[in-house]
């Protein structure tokens, strides 16, 4: 089992990374949640994993905190939720926001997800608030809990914006068309790929 890895950041392309880690790089895949909180090109990060082996891929997830990688593990336990529906949902609302769901019963913001449809948002609802309850508890006194607080600044603009996002979007399983709506409605001058997905990802919540 991998669980952690702490090298230098080679790629960056939503929602994969590159690690190099003596030698070897790995490929991650990460929600765009913790995503935002990764350092610069060719600087040092350290991200906790989860191992998927397959019978025809073997995948690593990686997140920026413990407790982010725990509800990850916790949302593919319930049923109808693989680790490609989990890192949606985390790339969709940051893990503060998807507790706010569950302690609301808001099923009208998890049905906005793509591959989440009212049978699976209400499985969500059922299963995980017992579990949160717990994983809260066990995160007391932790210095971030499920807080994201981003201090990563981003590169300067590329001319790939636009694609970028899109491409991110596709990724997470939304539709070209819908992508491709919601990206360009966010756009403006100036704006990087990182906050164009994000606010992109808030205009269809």
């Amino acid at each position: 089992m991998i669980g952690r890895l702490r090298g230098t950041l080679l790629e960056k392309q939503a929602p994969e990374i590159l690690i190099e880690v003596n030698g070897l790089g790995y490929e991650v895949q990460m929600p765009l949640t913790s995503f935002y909180e990764l350092p610069e090109l060719h600087q040092e990060t350290i991200v906790y994993t989860h191992f998927v082996v397959r019978e025809d891929a073997q995948l690593l997830y990686g997140f920026i905190t413990k407790q982010e990688r725990a509800l990850f593990r916790l949302l593919i336990k319930t049923n109808g939720v693989g680790p490609k529906l989990a890192l949606t949902i985390l790339s969709g609302m940051t893990a503060a926001e998807f507790v706010t769901c569950v302690e609301r019963d808001d099923i009208a913001t998890l049905v906005k997800l793509p591959g989440v449809g009212k049978k699976t948002a209400e499985r969500l609802l059922v299963e995980m608030r017992d579990k949160l309850k717990s994983l809260m508890e066990a995160s007391q006194g932790s210095e971030r809990e499920f807080v994201l607080q981003t201090e990563y600044k981003p590169a300067p603009v590329a001319n790939t914006a636009e694609e970028d996002a899109i491409s991110a979007l596709l990724t997470l399983g939304y539709k070209p068309a819908q992508a491709s709506k919601a990206v360009s409605a966010a756009f403006e001058d100036g704006i990087d790929s990182e906050s164009l997905i994000k606010a992109a990802l808030k205009s269809m919540l």
